[in-house]
């Protein structure tokens, strides 16, 4: 998977300028845009200034706040030099991206306080759409880009939402700027940048739905595996995250993750969840590493991070792990986890209820459970 959030942005910047272009003679600072309190001219100004902020944070490695800088056009500057400071900062923001090796994170507030290169790409290419579309309908002129540029800010995210009929104006729903057929309207929106949950040696990626899609055709998701990786499972586990986006019933901090080692950016295996957690609070784990780095603590390190991260949360009471009943290296990262042998109740209750493989063994850590040694 070919990282393409520097050539999708120079695809938006492009079709941003070539639109305006066509009404640069008109009066934008009269005109409010669309939906918006503000006027054309500022929507278009707050374009250029979100695409420099946001090379500026992955440029700088910002982490704890924004770069306290701004951008101000000279006194006097129409709305065809205006055009050219959207044309320069979209470059600035797609060399950014260009040079920005893929595990860098920089700040930005929503929702866990960072973003990847693709995150960052894809808040500058919707910047651009959603603020050319609201001009366009302020002065009066139809705008659809192409469908790819909508199609990579909704995998990238807005993993939360289900896909609609067509990209675009299913990004425009999820934006509250338009309807879709069989949805209530959108009031509040806010996009979602992937979640990353760090241990000593790895992070715990959280993969988008394009990073999935790609995974589980074949791809490497947009991540450097170890040699032999990704794992099958974790590309079994890609195809079922998908189908849970396209179902609408993905929830990004119940997807997939996958393992990247601190020491050389490798990854090294997928560790994620069955589903969201049922009315219990109960939510399934599961997890593989690529063969040629098992027996080195991965997986329990992981375990433990992606546990103790979800059980800190309100709606997840326990989670569990079922485990064929001869995998012994398994059953051993579960206990190192803190995770300990079901009851043969509960068990039992998991064979008949569930449905689950009677050759399959529980493994529960409920919150408060310690960790394993």
């Amino acid at each position: 998977m070919r990282h393409m959030g520097g050539e999708r942005v120079t695809e938006a910047v492009a079709s941003c300028v070539a639109l305006l272009r066509t009404v640069v003679d008109q009066d934008w600072e009269g005109v409010k845009a669309g939906r918006l309190e503000w006027s054309c001219r500022h929507t278009a100004e707050h374009i250029a200034s979100d695409l420099i902020a946001y090379a500026g944070q992955l440029a700088g490695r910002a982490q704890h706040a924004y770069v306290p800088f701004e951008i101000t056009l000279d006194e006097g500057t129409d709305n065809e030099g205006l055009l050219h400071v959207i044309e320069t900062t979209g470059a600035l923001l797609t060399a950014a991206l260009r040079t920005t090796p893929p595990e860098v994170r920089a700040f930005h507030p929503f929702p866990f306080r960072s973003a990847n290169r693709e995150g960052f790409a894809a808040m500058g290419i919707a910047e651009v759409l959603l603020h050319t579309h609201d001009i366009a309908e302020g002065l009066g002129v139809a705008y659809e880009p192409a469908a790819e540029l909508p199609e990579f800010v909704l995998t990238t995210i807005f993993p939360h939402i289900r896909p609609g009929p067509d990209a675009w104006h299913t990004l425009l729903w999820a934006t509250a700027r338009g309807d879709l057929p069989a949805r209530a309207p959108v009031t509040e929106w806010r996009w979602n940048n992937n979640l990353v949950i760090p241990t000593d040696r790895l992070t715990l990626q959280g993969v988008t739905p394009a990073a999935a899609a790609d995974l589980s055709k074949g791809g490497d998701g947009g991540f450097t595996w170890v040699v032999g990786g990704p794992f099958e499972g974790t590309r079994e586990a890609a195809g079922m995250m998908l189908k849970a986006y396209e179902g609408g019933v993905h929830r990004p901090e119940f997807g997939l993750f996958v393992l990247v080692r601190k020491e050389d950016g490798l990854a090294v295996g997928g560790i994620g969840f069955h589903g969201v957690p049922d009315e219990e609070g109960l939510a399934e784990v599961g997890y593989d590493l690529v063969e040629g780095v098992r027996g080195r603590g991965y997986a329990s390190e992981a375990l433990r991070a992606l546990t103790d991260h979800s059980l800190a949360r309100d709606d997840v009471h326990a989670l569990i792990a079922a485990i064929h009943e001869d995998n012994a290296p398994s059953q051993g990262v579960a206990r190192r986890a803190g995770y300990v042998r079901a009851s043969l109740g509960e068990e039992r209750s998991a064979h008949e209820e569930r449905d689950m493989d009677r050759e399959l063994r529980l493994y529960v850590r409920r919150g408060g459970t310690p960790h394993g040694e």
